[in-house]
């Protein structure tokens, strides 16, 4: 039986619908990563995609309706090679999915949420995305993820 859909947020602007779309762990090694992950059951979701801004390399897998994105870094100086420097693989941040990611944003921002991205930018599949400072949610990264249309 599939789970029932993610019920809407009503009066919260660009919430509607709110779901988790993904978690994101970062790796050095995306074909070892994969590898682990296809042993416990999840299969890679079309072709990887190279994050230009981010400098990073993503290929998401599935299993069921849950996404894993797994990220590695294409050089040492992008936000997911620091992140592995610093802490080493794991848990990079929680994707959260929203319908309006411009409304969402600047109700954050006016409610004193500190934010990464003031403004949406590319993310896989053609998604806008932005994240929302760990400092706000007690110390996780969380992306918010409009899907392309």
């Amino acid at each position: 039986m599939s789970p029932a859909p993610p019920a809407a947020a009503p009066g919260v602007p660009g919430l509607d619908g709110l779901a988790l779309d993904h978690i994101a762990i970062a790796v050095h090694d995306l074909d070892a990563s994969a590898a682990a992950y296809a042993a416990l059951g999840l299969e890679v979701a079309g072709e990887d995609e190279h994050i230009t801004d981010q400098d990073v390399r993503v290929r998401a897998l599935v299993a069921g309706g849950s996404v894993v994105e797994l990220m590695a870094p294409l050089g040492p100086e992008g936000p997911v090679a620091r992140f592995l420097e610093r802490r080493g693989p794991g848990l990079h941040h929680i994707a959260l999915r929203v319908k309006d990611i411009a409304a969402v944003l600047a109700r954050l921002e006016g409610e004193g949420a500190r934010l990464v991205d003031r403004e949406p930018r590319r993310g896989r599949g053609g998604s806008r995305i932005a994240f929302v400072h760990p400092d706000f949610t007690g110390g996780v990264l969380v992306e918010l993820v409009e899907p392309a249309a």
